[in-house]
């Protein structure tokens, strides 16, 4: 009998049937549409457009969003089952690409005129446009009020000049939602804008080579000398800064989802293996060291899965959650570390190939707490807030 964890298709506190019947769509798309192909995409780097497409047929790119603009509203944990069922193609980058749209659409619709949001976001909810997010650059990582890139007032123009870096979805997109200095050094002289790809002095690096997340590209972006509309102003100058704050909030839930996901599936392979690999005339799940390993493992996903989804219930409830969404990223990152590092050396050398499916978890897992926010930065924020 295959172990299965409860939180995952059980909890009905969390789920109720119609979420489950999304979670059924999507893992049917994965199947059917994902899986034959992602080693493929995983050495190419990327997914075909047509992906895009395909996906919002299926309802799963506006999952969430406002009806007016193409999208299906959805309470919280919708988003969390698309995102669980995603991660069964068994490849976070494949995820991350996917869903560049929900680090960049979400600042459209809060701070975005209704001409904006109309221009923009139905596009991306059909998938015929895509959209990414450029915050990082070259010299900041995760000092956000620190960025240099500008945007200089030049009539009905912005002249925006600078990078950014490690961008997901950058080679493709068709737009990016863009923090700028628009006034002083420091968090209040932050402004978002959305950038056309295409616009005079807009362009992009290589795609850059990863440890992880080989099927999301991920460029650099540069700004010389690009004129970019006022119109593309996101509220008001200077005022981007809590646009990019209130933004973290749902990416880091995100990444806390992946990396429990990411742990879920290790262990989940890893059970398997250790029940049908035979050692010393017994299988591998027949030594005492093996099966309290995986109990570990086990109960590590099931306390981290079950404190992620309290934090998302209390953010659906509209109760702030900055802290212990932090918290939440920063332990199932924490438990993702150990439980794919348990999976591989559970495997042995076999866990060392790329054929094994813990191989490419182990590798993608590391990403997960440095992305939306390191570490680090998770614990700056916590300890500000509970000292």
């Amino acid at each position: 009998m295959k172990y299965e964890f409860k939180t995952e298709c059980e909890c009905q506190q969390y789920f109720t049937e119609s979420h489950e019947m999304v979670r059924k769509s999507v893992r049917e798309f994965i199947k059917k549409e994902v899986l034959p192909y992602i080693d493929e995409w995983e050495e190419a780097g990327g997914f075909p457009r047509e992906i895009y497409r395909k996906a919002a047929d299926m309802d799963i790119l506006g999952i969430g969003f406002p009806e007016e603009y193409g999208g299906i509203p959805a309470d919280v944990f919708y988003r969390v089952a698309v995102t669980e069922a995603l991660m069964r193609s068994g490849s976070g980058g494949f995820c991350a690409g996917l869903g560049s749209l929900n680090i960049a659409i979400p600042p459209i619709l809060s701070m975005g005129s209704e001409a904006q949001k109309q221009r923009f976001v139905p596009p991306v909810l059909a998938g015929e446009k895509v959209a990414a997010l450029a915050i990082t650059e070259p010299g900041g990582g995760s000092d956000v009020a620190s960025l240099q890139t500008s945007a200089v007032r030049d009539g009905d123009h912005y002249v925006v000049n600078g990078s950014k870096t490690f961008i997901t979805s950058a080679t493709v997109a068709d737009y990016v939602t863009c923090a700028v200095r628009t006034g002083e050094e420091g968090a209040r002289g932050i402004s978002l804008i959305v950038v056309e790809a295409g616009s005079p002095g807009y362009s992009v690096s290589e795609k850059l080579k990863k440890t992880g997340w080989w099927a999301s590209d991920t460029a650099e972006i540069y700004f010389d000398d690009c004129r970019v509309p006022v119109d593309n102003l996101l509220g008001e100058e200077n005022m981007g800064f809590a646009g990019i704050m209130a933004n973290f909030e749902s990416e880091r839930l995100a990444l806390a989802i992946m990396a429990n996901m990411t742990a879920r599936l290790a262990f989940e392979e890893a059970l398997e293996y250790a029940k049908a690999r035979k050692a010393f005339g017994k299988t591998l799940s027949g030594f005492q060291v093996t099966r309290h390993k995986l109990v570990d493992m086990a109960t590590a996903v099931e306390a981290s899965t079950e404190f992620t989804y309290r934090v998302a219930a209390k953010m659906g409830a509209g109760i702030n959650q900055f802290k212990e969404v932090s918290m939440a990223k920063n332990f199932a990152c924490s438990v993702s570390d150990q439980v794919t590092y348990d999976a591989v050396q559970i495997f042995g050398g076999h866990g060392y190939m790329r054929e094994n499916l813990v191989e490419r978890l182990y590798r993608d897992n590391r990403i997960l707490s440095i992305g939306g926010g390191t570490t680090e930065i998770m614990k700056e924020i916590i300890s500000r807030m509970i000292l």
